[in-house]
């Protein structure tokens, strides 16, 4: 059986104002970044916080709209302007009244290339050493193909922003990822890549003027197929890296104790599908398991509970049966100024699908009470009937992940 809703029970509103950090994570396609970007916007609008969204990849649409058209790691600010406009479109109290949002809206992505050579030059031990690594030819290829570079940077870029101190809030849009948890692992598969067998595999002949009288054949005939210097290159290029090590494995270590801070908190969005559902509350609980702060689970674009209860379903039938009644079907498109074939023809479908529609509500409802079992908070963002392009939007969104105000 669900746990019914405790009406004392702090909300997200709380969340937002007593955390630091909110990393939002979950199965890809299911409004990570919309609903990252609205938890932004809405601390901005009501708790006049200065609110840093690093996202992974907004919609085009979206990111024009909030002024972003140059997006990369450099955090831009959202016009206060855009947010006075948007707050009075969705109906905001101090919009509508023509008074400024306390609050600042901070918006930057997650740039791969640019932020391995933030990287580079934080952690190399001189400038000598920084030059030679951003100059080496596979630099940029190796760094760009790294498995789940993506998400490391990603908790690099938290961990850099929060210690700056200039945000009162750091939401974080997570990569997209087949397995959510990839994330969480990202600090400690770094320091594990130095102490590799590939790395040392990598650099240990090179380490040497002599060749092993067992692995210089192999080298030999590796350069022939794969062209002169071939592995050569990478390993000067891999022990150049590996002076860094030192650094790069002790920021990993502090990014872990990060991710398990009081003031870090994590907010896991899914949809009532069955998959994005069933991988969130492996994720959530993963999450308890580890230790980390479960904030809250957002299901987001979620059917009304109004489908699921019998007067809908008599509604339903209702409609069916007036497709058959040419008075009722004219009445109806002198209304709405259609033609009474089209009339008929919406009314017949919808009556005749509805029962379709219901048997998905009820099995939300259930995948519902599966993951409110787990215990975290749970709020639900309805299917909206629009695209959300614009702050207006994510305001709105907002205003279904806090409620009234």
């Amino acid at each position: 059986m669900a746990r019914k809703a405790d009406p004392d029970r702090p909300g997200l509103d709380a969340l937002l104002a007593s955390k630091e950090m909110i990393v939002v994570c979950g199965s890809g396609g299911t409004g990570k970044t919309t609903v990252s970007a609205a938890l932004g916007a809405v601390a901005a609008q009501r708790l006049g916080a200065r609110v840093l969204v690093l996202t992974v990849d907004p919609a085009r649409r979206l990111a024009t709209a909030l002024g972003l058209t140059a997006l990369g790691n450099t955090e831009v600010r959202v016009d206060p302007a855009l947010l006075v406009d948007a707050e009075a479109a969705a109906g905001g109290l101090d919009g509508a009244a023509g008074h400024p949002v306390a609050g600042e809206l901070w918006v930057a992505m997650l740039d791969t290339k640019a932020g391995w050579d933030e990287l580079i030059r934080r952690h190399a031990p001189d400038a000598a050493l920084r030059d030679q690594v951003l100059a080496n030819p596979l630099y940029q290829n190796i760094t760009g193909r790294f498995v789940h570079s993506h998400d490391y940077l990603a908790m690099e870029r938290l961990h850099e922003v929060h210690a700056s101190g200039r945000y009162d809030l750091v939401v974080i849009d997570t990569p997209p990822s087949r397995n959510a948890l990839e994330l969480l692992d990202a600090p400690a598969r770094m320091k594990e890549f130095f102490g590799s067998r590939l790395l040392r595999w990598l650099t240990v002949p090179y380490r040497s003027r002599l060749f092993t009288a067992a692995s210089k054949p192999f080298y030999q005939v590796a350069d022939r197929v794969l062209g002169s210097r071939f592995l050569q290159d990478i390993a000067e290029f891999f022990i150049l890296f590996q002076t860094m090590e030192k650094g790069f494995v002790a920021r990993a270590s502090e990014v872990e104790r990060l991710l398990i801070d009081p003031r870090t908190s994590f907010v896991v969005v899914s949809t009532l599908e069955a998959a994005p559902a069933y991988e969130a509350g492996y994720l959530a609980r993963e999450l308890q398991r580890r230790r980390m702060n479960l904030g809250a689970i957002v299901l987001n674009r979620t059917l009304s509970a109004d489908l699921r209860r019998p007067a809908a379903a008599t509604a339903a039938r209702k409609l069916r049966s007036a497709a058959d009644d040419p008075d009722v079907v004219g009445r109806l498109a002198g209304l709405v100024d259609a033609d009474p074939a089209s009339v008929r023809t919406v009314l017949v479908e919808v009556g005749e699908r509805f029962h379709d529609v219901a048997v998905v509500a009820n099995r939300e409802a259930e995948r519902r009470a599966e993951l409110e079992e787990i215990g975290a908070l749970t709020v639900t963002v309805p299917a909206l009937t629009h695209d959300v392009a614009d702050l207006a939007g994510l305001l709105e969104i907002g205003g279904h992940l806090l409620g009234p105000r």
